[in-house]
């Protein structure tokens, strides 16, 4: 799709008069109308107005000339992954699970793999060939070649050991020791926690991501503990296979 049909597009999917996308992003009606018969492209400010409202990248708007990958993990960006800087603009350059809350998730490549490879193994790709992949993948995009000069990753290095210092000291029985944190989604962990009430609560974001991990229990059984953080916040809950049955066991304020 052209620019001009994508912005006609959105513009009729949310219900919209060209004057009142105009008034939206502080332009005229004959501007819009410009845009929509391809006589014009709107400029770079409005572009970032147009991508913020109707909550689409500058890649889709315009026509998706060039196909995104995160710079990070080489995944295919579509504009429901694609990261957000924190004032909510779109960072087109990575994946919400490698840049998060304006900060670069992975410090340690080895670590990114192995996050990855779990995801890739299936009855087509084996373990070694998913690793092999990875491992020549990762060298050739921007943020490992750039690495030295970005810096984020550290910081975030320091914040994740610290977080596990923190899940290791409260002492939580049959808890084992947290070693690793990863980057999760909000969306795939937010379970609902039944309250005495008889109501179900869910305490995170959707769209946020969160530092967390998936731990056995170190009594046995099929019931597995679930951890989460952010600069706010620990949580640990239990939970069965697929998250079924969950039972908060502690929300604790940083």
């Amino acid at each position: 799709m052209d620019t001009k049909d994508v912005i006609l597009e959105l513009r009729t999917k949310r219900g919209l008069s060209q004057d009142q996308l105009a008034e939206k992003v502080f332009v005229t009606r004959q501007a819009v109308s410009r845009w929509e018969t391809g006589e014009t492209v709107p400029n770079t400010e409005t572009l970032k107005l147009l991508s913020a409202f109707f909550e689409v990248s500058i890649n889709t708007l315009l026509g998706a000339p060039r196909p995104l990958i995160c710079q990070c993990c080489g995944m295919p960006l579509e504009d429901s992954i694609i990261s957000r800087e924190k004032d909510g603009s779109f960072n087109e350059n990575y994946c919400k699970w490698c840049y998060a809350d304006g900060e670069y998730t992975y410090s340690d490549m080895d670590d990114l793999i192995d996050v990855c490879v779990g995801h890739m193994v299936s009855g087509q790709v084996t373990e070694e060939q998913a690793r092999a992949y990875m491992k020549e993948l990762l060298p050739k995009l921007d943020y490992w070649k750039r690495y030295e000069e970005l810096g984020g990753g550290e910081k975030f290095g320091e914040l994740k050991k610290q977080l596990m210092d923190e899940f290791n000291a409260l002492g939580i029985e049959g808890l084992p020791k947290v070693e690793r944190l990863n980057a999760l989604v909000g969306s795939y962990v937010n379970l609902p926690y039944r309250l005495p009430n008889g109501n179900a609560v869910r305490f995170l974001d959707d769209g946020a991501t969160y530092l967390g991990n998936q731990l056995p229990s170190a009594f046995g059984g099929d019931r597995c503990f679930g951890i989460l953080a952010n600069m706010d916040f620990l949580l640990v809950a239990t939970y069965e296979k697929d998250g079924a049955d969950p039972e908060l066991v502690l929300y604790k304020k940083r």
